[in-house]
C-alpha cells in the first residue's frame, strides 16, 4: 500500500498479525464524586488499567533501558513520537520491520502522538526556553513585553506544517494526512489526530485561531484514518486545545465530542496556576464513555489534580530525562545525587521502593557512576523513577477502588512536597 505521494504504507501482511484486529474499549469500572474514575482500556495487545501512567519511548526505545526492564517495573503501555521516527529511521523502515512495538521488542499496548508538540517546540517555543507549561508570572510579563515570533524552524499553514529536520536541517512537510500515515506506519494500538501546540504565551486571539484550524485538521485526520483503517485497528484521539481560556477549551471540548473519535487527548499549553481547573473545563463536556489522555504531563501534583477531574492516561518524558542528571524522585520529594554528600550513603534510592534498582543498589553506588560518567548510573535512575511514577498512578487507582483518593492524595503530597 502506498501514500498518494508514493510512500510505503503498513499492511496487514507486514503488521503484528491478526491480533492488531481486536477491538478497542473502554469501560468505567469505579466511579469517584465528581468527575475521577477508574477504568479498563482493551487494546489489540492487551487491557490497560486506568489510570495509567505511559511510559514514553520517544524514538523506538525507553532511553537506556530494554524492553523487558519496562515490563519488569510494571508498565502497561509505552509511546513513541511520530517526529523522531518519521526522521529516523523513517516510518517505511519502521513499517518493515511490522511497527515501532515489534521493532523495539515490546508486546503490550502502545501509542504514538501525531507530531503536533513539534510545531511548538520547533516553532513558537524554538531558542525560547518556554514550555508547555507556563506561570501566572510567565504569562503576565509575556503579555506586557510580547514574544518572538520569528525565530523558528517550523511554519504553520492552513494545509500543515513545514519545519526543519533537527538531524540535518533538510525540510519536511507535515499534514494532517501525512500524519496519519506515518503513524499507521508506526503500528501502534493508539494515535493522534493531527494538532497545533500553541505556546503558553499566546494570546486569546492566536490561540482561537490555532484550536480552529485544529478542528479542521481532526476533521482531515479522522477521514484519513478511516480511508488507512477501514477495520478501526487503531484507536484514534482528538486532542482538545485553546490554551488557559474557559471559553476555547469549552468549545473545543465540544467541537471533538461531536466528532467520531475513540477518544481524546488533552493537549496544548496551560497556566501551572489553574491547570486542574482547566483539564476540569474539559472534561465536564466530553464524552464520560471515551478516555482521556493528558498528554505530556508527569509532574506528581498534576497527576492527581487531573485522575480528580477525569483524566485516564498520563505520559511524560521526565522521568527518565531528570534521572540522567541524578535527580531521584522518592516519597519525600526529590534529591540529586550527583551531589557530594550521597559519596557515603549505603541506604537505597528510596528505602520505599521496590524497584531492581533499589532492591539491589544504594545511593552512593549510583552517585559514583553518576559521577563518573558511566552509563548503568543513569540507567539505573531512570528504572527507579519510571517504577515510582507507574507505581504511584497504581497507588491512585487502587485508592479509587478503595474509595480513600482524597486521603491518599493528602498524604502523599504532604509528603513528597
Amino acid at each position: 500500500m502506498k501514500t498518494p505521494e508514493g510512500n510505503s504504507l503498513l499492511t496487514p501482511e507486514t503488521s503484528s498479525g491478526d491480533v492488531r484486529a481486536k477491538s478497542f474499549s473502554f469501560t468505567i469500572s469505579k466511579k469517584m464524586d465528581g468527575l475521577g474514575r477508574a477504568g479498563l482500556i482493551r487494546t489489540p495487545h492487551g487491557d490497560i488499567q486506568t489510570p495509567a501512567f505511559v511510559v514514553v519511548g520517544t524514538k523506538a526505545n525507553v532511553k537506556g533501558i530494554t524492553s523487558d526492564m519496562v515490563r519488569d517495573l510494571g508498565a502497561q503501555v509505552v509511546l513513541a513520537n511520530t517526529y523522531h521516527l518519521y526522521l529516523q529511521p523513517g516510518d517505511n523502515i519502521v513499517a518493515q520491520a511490522g511497527g515501532f512495538p515489534r521493532m523495539m521488542n515490546w508486546d503490550g499496548p502502545s501509542m504514538t502522538d501525531s507530531g503536533g508538540f513539534q510545531v511548538f517546540s520547533l516553532g513558537e517555543a524554538f531558542g525560547t526556553g518556554v514550555s508547555k507549561v507556563a506561570s501566572g508570572e510567565d504569562i503576565v510579563v509575556s503579555e506586557r513585553k510580547g514574544y518572538d515570533k520569528t525565530n523558528k524552524n517550523a511554519f504553520i499553514d492552513e494545509d500543515g506544517v513545514t519545519f526543519k529536520s533537527y538531524i540535518n536541517g533538510d525540510q519536511h512537510r507535515f499534514t494532517p494526512e501525512r500524519s496519519m500515515e506515518i503513524q499507521w506506519n508506526l503500528g501502534a494500538d493508539m494515535i493522534f489526530a493531527f494538532d497545533e501546540c500553541t505556546s503558553p504565551l499566546a494570546d486569546h486571539d492566536y490561540q482561537k485561531e490555532a484550536m480552529d484550524r485544529t478542528h479542521r485538521w481532526a476533521e482531515r485526520s479522522l477521514k484519513r484514518h478511516q480511508e488507512l483503517d477501514p477495520k478501526n485497528i487503531q484507536a484514534l484521539f482528538g486532542v482538545v486545545q485553546g490554551g488557559r481560556f474557559q471559553d476555547l477549551r469549552e468549545e473545543s471540548a465540544r467541537t471533538l465530542a461531536a466528532m467520531d473519535f475513540d477518544g481524546f487527548g488533552i493537549g496544548g499549553s496551560f497556566n501551572k496556576d489553574d491547570m486542574a481547573q482547566a483539564v476540569g473545563w474539559v472534561n465536564s463536556i466530553l464524552p464520560e464513555e471515551k478516555p482521556r489522555h493528558m498528554l505530556g504531563i508527569g509532574e506528581p501534583a498534576d497527576v492527581f489534580a487531573g485522575v480528580e477531574n477525569g483524566c485516564d492516561l498520563f505520559d511524560c518524558v521526565s522521568p527518565t530525562r531528570v534521572a540522567r542528571h541524578g535527580r531521584i524522585y522518592t516519597a519525600d520529594g526529590y534529591i540529586n545525587l550527583q551531589n557530594g554528600g550521597f559519596k557515603q550513603d549505603f541506604t537505597p534510592l528510596d528505602p520505599e521502593c521496590d524497584c531492581y534498582t533499589c532492591q539491589n543498589y544504594t545511593r552512593a553506588y549510583v552517585h559514583h557512576l553518576l559521577r563518573a560518567g558511566e552509563m548503568l548510573g543513569q540507567t539505573l535512575g531512570s528504572i527507579h523513577n519510571l517504577r515510582f511514577m507507574v507505581r504511584l498512578v497504581d497507588d491512585i487507582r487502587q485508592s479509587i477502588y478503595d474509595g480513600n483518593f482524597q486521603e491518599f492524595k493528602k498524604e502523599f503530597l504532604g509528603r513528597y512536597y
